[in-house]
């Protein structure tokens, strides 16, 4: 009778710790499954950011050269000649703040760009599910040498 007793322990731990193992074979399922879907939706929030990023670029670029020409326009028409001088100094000025406008716009972009990325330490919970097993598992042998 005792030897049944402990063949029925055995059982009971082995179909335990198969339930651990189905669990975490369904967690980590689900949880591949979310990590899916999160990373299609931060691809569409990416390309949505990299088409506003465009969008804003190609139109400080036209802002860019409507002002320069304006600019040039009004100095050819006081009679200065509009590559030289001050109206250079002028047009190269407009030209560097607008560089430095699109740095900056870069660098928003890039962090926004760095902030929809998933942390690679994101757990799973597959290892915790093996560990709880295993734990199962020593009770139980435990019990039976007892």
């Amino acid at each position: 009778m005792g030897a049944l007793a402990s063949i029925a322990t055995v059982l009971g731990a082995g179909a335990t710790i198969y339930g651990h193992v189905r669990q975490a074979q369904t967690q980590a399922a689900g949880n591949a499954a979310q990590a899916a879907a999160t990373a299609q939706q931060q691809q569409a929030q990416q390309a949505v950011l990299a088409a506003q990023q465009d969008e804003a670029a190609q139109q400080r670029r036209q802002t860019l050269a409507h002002t320069v020409a304006a600019a040039r326009a009004r100095m050819a028409a006081g009679g200065v000649l509009p590559d030289e001088g001050s109206a250079a100094a002028l047009t190269g000025g407009l030209a560097r703040e607008a560089a430095a406008a699109q740095g900056a716009e870069d660098a928003t972009f890039r962090a926004r760009m760095a902030n929809g990325r998933a942390s690679l330490l994101n757990p799973d919970g597959t290892l915790t599910a093996l560990l709880q097993s295993g734990r199962g598992f020593g009770v139980i042998a435990r019990n039976l040498l007892d």
